[in-house]
């Protein structure tokens, strides 16, 4: 079943101009939807209560009232969590004014880090990995900021999976690469601020030839969003390698770990051969006794 995120970044480019504006809304406040009727929704977004009541239509629900409990039960148990989002949050600014940059660069990238725990949907996760373990071949995109995170994914997943590739723009042959991409490429894409158009580009092209697109990006609604089959959130600000970095690389890294013990055999293959090709090609990288 779609989550309500889901079925907004699906849809959202064929909502009026009107209904978008609820849409973000309910993305980006869904305590004030959990707590108000559509019409004073409406009036939050300077639309109306018709246009609420639309939207929840457009996006196959039998009413506001059928929308709104389903946000409720999503807000159930985050709230908990978001306390200590919180905390992190208020800790980390009590350093803002000391000498203390450790403590107060650690607890900003520890908030980031849970906050985007909270937003992980274990089902689209899944469906990540999933689409991971069946390609039969992977390419990994990220350009300027994205860059640096793309490459120690492609090269962590041609440890665990094999048949990656990592693709780095210019020096690669963007035509070819598309060319021979069909339903059987995953094409991984990660996609920050400020977004590069040439890789928004590659990912709509890749996917008319039928490659499944994994998105991993900072919001529902990104450019990325209406061409990703699959969509991971990373709670970041702006720009991403001032103070999101350590958040990208944590859920890259969950992602490989749950390619590693959904594909446990297969991967433990693959682990021991590339060691044995390191002790076989590369003697002077192990220790001497």
């Amino acid at each position: 079943m779609e989550s309500l995120q889901e079925k907004i970044r699906k849809s959202y480019e064929q909502l009026t101009n009107q209904q978008k504006l609820v849409a973000k809304y309910l993305l980006d406040e869904p305590n004030q939807v959990a707590l108000h009727p559509a019409k004073a929704i409406g009036s939050m977004t300077g639309t109306s209560e018709t246009t609420v009541i639309r939207l929840c239509y457009s996006l196959g629900y039998s009413g506001y009232s059928e929308l709104q409990n389903e946000i409720r039960q999503s807000l159930l148990f985050p709230v908990i969590r978001e306390n200590i989002v919180q905390t992190f949050h208020d800790s980390a600014y009590e350093y803002k004014d000391s000498e203390d940059v450790i403590s107060f660069t650690m607890e900003q990238d520890l908030a980031f880090i849970q906050k985007t725990l909270n937003g992980l949907d274990r089902r689209v996760f899944d469906q990540a990995v999933e689409a991971i373990i069946k390609a039969k071949k992977i390419v990994v995109l990220g350009g300027r900021t994205s860059y640096a995170p793309a490459y120690w994914l492609a090269y962590a997943l041609n440890i665990v999976r094999g048949d990656t590739h990592l693709y780095r723009g210019q020096v690669d042959d963007a035509n070819y690469l598309i060319s021979e991409a069909n339903e059987d490429w995953l094409i991984i894409v990660l996609y920050f601020p400020r977004y590069l158009q040439e890789t928004l580009f590659f990912s709509k092209a890749a996917k008319e030839k039928g490659a499944t697109i994994v998105g991993i990006t900072d919001h529902d609604l990104s450019p990325l969003g209406p061409v990703a089959d699959v969509l991971l959130k990373v709670s970041t600000p702006s720009p991403a390698t001032l103070k999101g970095m350590s958040a990208i690389f944590t859920l890259l890294n969950v992602l490989v770990s749950g390619v590693s013990q959904a594909d446990r055999e297969q991967v433990q293959k693959r682990i021991k051969r590339y060691d044995q090709t390191s002790e076989q090609f590369y003697p002077f990288f192990q220790q001497k006794e």
